[in-house]
C-alpha cells in the first residue's frame, strides 16, 4: 500500500511523509475517521514509507509486505470476542482489508463472525501484545502497532498499555485509528499527536469558501481581543448550514496541523502556507494540539444539533485560553 494508492487526504500524505523524511515523527498517532472513511489504507501507506528502504518522491517503493500485512514486526489490534486475541483472526481480516480497505465497523465483525457479540479489546490482547514488544525487532528496525477503534478498549486493557505508549522502545511507532475519539481513556489521547481523516471527495477536502473567517478569528485570538474573537464567533455560527459549519471545523483542522509542523520545524511535508507559518511564530508551541482538541469536539456536537452560536462562542473562548 503506497500514498499513490489511497484517495484523498493529500495534505495529511504530505505531512506524515515529511515527519518521516524529517525524522520527527510522534511515537503514537492517533487517525480519527468517520466510519469507514479510509484511515486504515492511509495507516498502512504511512507505515509502508516509514519501513521503506528506497523511498523517494515522498512514497514507498511498494515492494514492502505492510500492505499484504504479512511483516513480521507490525502487529495489529481490533476487537474481538469469545476469550480471543487479534491474532487469532488475522486471515479473515487480512481477506476483509484486501477486499474492502476502507472497511466499517459492521464490516469487521462481520468478516470475523462476532456480529452478534460485544466485541472489545481486552486485558488479555494487552498482554499478548506486551510480550511480543518484549522481543527485538525481526529485522533489526521499527517495529509498529495498529489499534483499531481504541475506544472499545476496556479500562484494565488500557491502563496495561499506557505505560508502553507514553514510553515505547526505541525505534517502536503506535498508530490508532478511532471513531470517537471522546471514549478513548484521556490518559492515551493525551499522548497521542491526533490526525483527522476526512472521507475521500467530501467537500472540506476542497478550498474552504468562508477562509477569510479564520483568518479573521485568528487576527482577534493573537491579538487578545476576545471580543473580537467572540463576534467572529458569531459570524462563524452564521454560516448556511451545519455542513458548512463542519467545513470551518475542518478546514481550521488542516490549517493547525500546519502550524505544528511549522513550529515542529519539518519543513519537508510540503504545503504549509504563508499564514500557518505567522501564526506559529506567535502562539504557544501546545496551542495546535489543543486547537485540534477543541475543533474535534466542535464537530462532533455539529452533529448532535446543538446551538451553534453557544458552541462556537465557547469555542472561540477555549481557543482564546490556549493561544
Amino acid at each position: 500500500m503506497t500514498f499513490s494508492q489511497v484517495q484523498g487526504n493529500e495534505e495529511v500524505k504530505k505531512a506524515l511523509a515529511g515527519m518521516v523524511n524529517a525524522g520527527r515523527v510522534p511515537h503514537a498517532i492517533l487517525l480519527q475517521e468517520d466510519d469507514g472513511g479510509g484511515a486504515f489504507p492511509l495507516a498502512l501507506a504511512f507505515l509502508q514509507y516509514l519501513f521503506c528502504k528506497h523511498r523517494s518522491g515522498g512514497d514507498s517503493c511498494g515492494a514492502c509486505p505492510i500492505g499484504r500485512m504479512i511483516h513480521p514486526d507490525v502487529h495489529f489490534v481490533f476487537p474481538t470476542a469469545g476469550g480471543m486475541v487479534a491474532e487469532q483472526f488475522m486471515e479473515p481480516f487480512r481477506q476483509l482489508v484486501g477486499e474492502q480497505p476502507c472497511f466499517r465497523e459492521a464490516d469487521l465483525l462481520g468478516a470475523l463472525g462476532l456480529e452478534r457479540k460485544s466485541a472489545a479489546i481486552t486485558v488479555l490482547e494487552a498482554r499478548k501484545l506486551l510480550e511480543k514488544l518484549s522481543l527485538s525487532a525481526l529485522e533489526g528496525g521499527y517495529r509498529a502497532v495498529v489499534i483499531y477503534l481504541p475506544e472499545r478498549m476496556n479500562t484494565e486493557a488500557a491502563n496495561r498499555l499506557l505505560k508502553m505508549i507514553e514510553e515505547p522502545p526505541v525505534l517502536t511507532q503506535f498508530l490508532l485509528i478511532a471513531h470517537q475519539v471522546d471514549k478513548v481513556l484521556p490518559t492515551i489521547l493525551s499522548r497521542c499527536q491526533r490526525i483527522r481523516i476526512l472521507p475521500a471527495g467530501t467537500a472540506s477536502e476542497v478550498p474552504f469558501a468562508d477562509a477569510d473567517l479564520l483568518d479573521e478569528l485568528m487576527a482577534a485570538l493573537l491579538s487578545k481581543d476576545l471580543l473580537l474573537a467572540q463576534e467572529m464567533s458569531e459570524r462563524i455560527a452564521s454560516l448556511p448550514s451545519r455542513e458548512s459549519a463542519k467545513a470551518f471545523c475542518a478546514y481550521a483542522s488542516d490549517r493547525f496541523r500546519q502550524v505544528f509542523l511549522a513550529q515542529q520545524g519539518i519543513t519537508g511535508a510540503g504545503g504549509i502556507s504563508p499564514k500557518a507559518r505567522e501564526w506559529a511564530s506567535r502562539c504557544r508551541k501546545t496551542f495546535p494540539r489543543q486547537a485540534l482538541e477543541v475543533l474535534d469536539r466542535a464537530q462532533n456536537l455539529i452533529g448532535r444539533n446543538v446551538n451553534l452560536k453557544i458552541l462556537f462562542s465557547d469555542m472561540a473562548d477555549r481557543l482564546f485560553l490556549a493561544i
